[in-house]
């Protein structure tokens, strides 16, 4: 199984830190590539993972700089390939539920969470306590953690190849779980092999708790860039709302968004708007109450407004409203 998208929409634009990690480790392996040779000069290729890989012994030791040198270096084009769609499909979103530097500094602790679980038990069992590590895929094993905390019912649209190839939506809850089974299977049936399956399962587990956690404390304010549109600022008080996080409101030339996270909808036909020109709020009501579900104040200038569309999909509501000409 290849994952390829997901369904679940950003609501903070484009994920540019993910693109800038994807690129980075793209880069380097160019680099890689040029000094060993196309891989095929096994002097080159063993000093520079002695140098830059996560070698379990020194990294219990203290070397510290390594686990993240580590992070960046791959040992093929497979290997670089399969990590990199893995962070195209699920980092996207996690960078837009944490915000671009929370979400650098969180990959990076769960690269080192990663390197140093697979160290622990590499020296514990005797099995590869000397062997340079490399890859991106302890903190990408980070990344779908998170993911399967924060978008369990995302479908994870993916490519099967089996007597033939076809491709079909799988759920979050279903595909990441599978992944992680997977490797405590290959761990168990091939420790010492030239996967690093304990990175797997330490980087996951520390982004499943992260996510869990983030998702406690409701952090629902990232750091991220400022938009095209600038986001409205005098929104509305959440205690009136009665909602768990902050709608969004976006301006544009001729329009205005409205961004919430509305939960527990099975679709548009339990949306209900009613937008009044007057007052200027948009009242947003649900089958769960005769009460508006979400009431939103836009600014005074938003005059002359009719609802043009609606969007719901895995918990995002999204209300466009356009100038009437």
């Amino acid at each position: 199984m290849f994952p390829i998208h997901d369904d679940t929409e950003r609501i903070h634009g484009r994920p540019y830190l993910n693109y800038c990690l994807i690129l980075v480790n793209v880069i380097i392996f160019i680099y890689e590539v040029i000094i060993t040779g196309f891989f095929t000069n096994e002097r080159a290729i063993n000093a520079l993972f002695q140098r830059y890989g996560a070698i379990p012994n020194e990294i219990l030791a203290g070397n510290i700089p390594s686990i993240f040198t580590s992070m960046f270096l791959h040992g093929g084009i497979a290997h670089l390939i399969g990590n990199m769609v893995f962070l195209f499909v699920f980092g996207d979103n996690i960078e837009d539920k944490f915000g671009r530097l929370k979400y650098l500094i969180i990959y990076l602790m769960w690269g080192a969470a990663a390197a140093i679980t697979h160290s622990l038990f590499a020296v514990y069992t005797g099995n590869g306590a000397t062997i340079p590590a490399v890859g991106a895929s302890g903190a990408i094993s980070g990344v779908l953690g998170a993911y399967l905390v924060m978008y369990p019912k995302a479908r994870i649209y993916t490519i099967v190849v089996a007597f033939f190839i076809t491709t079909i939506r799988i759920p979050a809850i279903a595909f990441i779980p599978f992944w992680f089974i997977m490797q405590i299977v290959l761990n168990f049936i091939d420790p010492v092999g030239g996967v690093a399956y304990m990175a797997h399962i330490g980087g996951f587990v520390v982004g499943l708790g992260t996510g869990y956690l983030w998702k406690t404390l409701k952090f629902q304010n990232p750091i991220s860039f400022q938009p095209k549109w600038q986001p409205i600022k005098n929104r509305p008080n959440m205690a009136e709302m009665g909602i768990g996080t902050q709608p969004e409101i976006i301006k544009g030339p001729n329009f205005y968004e409205i961004i919430a996270e509305v939960r527990g909808l099975t679709g548009i036909a339990d949306i209900r708007t009613d937008y009044n020109s007057d007052t200027k709020i948009m009242n947003i009501y649900t089958p769960r109450s005769n009460e508006p579900e979400v009431s939103v104040k836009l600014p005074n200038d938003a005059s002359d407004l009719k609802v043009d569309q609606v969007q719901y999909l895995n918990g995002i509501l999204r209300i466009r409203l356009v100038k009437q000409i």
